[in-house]
């Protein structure tokens, strides 16, 4: 890096000129670092993730809603289940309705999976085509 201060002649005259060498260094360097760790990045396995959609649905009558409480109880609307076996009898004498209803789980949030694992396989077992979660949406701003 050199800067030409004057002649000889005895004229002091100052020429400003960008070093551009600093600057193409560091330039250089990042262009290394992103070709590394660019394919770092990507995955060679496709996979289609799935889409977030945010749909209103209306709750209709003949839905069956099933809650499960913090505990792990399983409710029919408000009526506890005793155990596995009766929820799936319940189910299956529900499937056999036709249009088939909606059944809507309705999961503590601070409720382990498995209470939830459990309705849900309850739902297979008796062969409910349609299971959907009630959710609350988030908080305005938050």
């Amino acid at each position: 890096m050199a800067m030409i201060v004057g002649t000889g002649d005895g004229e002091d005259e100052v020429l400003s000129q960008i070093n551009t060498t600093p600057l193409v260094d560091v330039m250089l360097v990042l262009l290394i670092i992103f070709l590394i760790t660019i394919p770092v990045v990507t995955t060679s396995i496709p996979v289609n993730l799935p889409k977030e959609r945010v749909e209103e649905r209306l709750s209709k009558p003949e839905n069956i809603i099933l809650s499960v409480d913090k505990s792990g109880a399983i409710f029919w609307y408000d009526t506890r289940i005793a155990n596995q076996e009766t929820l799936v009898n319940k189910l299956k004498a529900v499937a056999k309705l036709n249009p088939q209803p909606e059944v809507q789980i309705r999961g503590d949030m601070a409720a382990r999976y498995e209470g939830v694992g459990r309705v849900m396989y309850a739902c297979q077992r008796a062969g409910i085509a349609k299971v959907s979660f009630i959710t609350e949406p988030p908080a305005v701003g938050g």
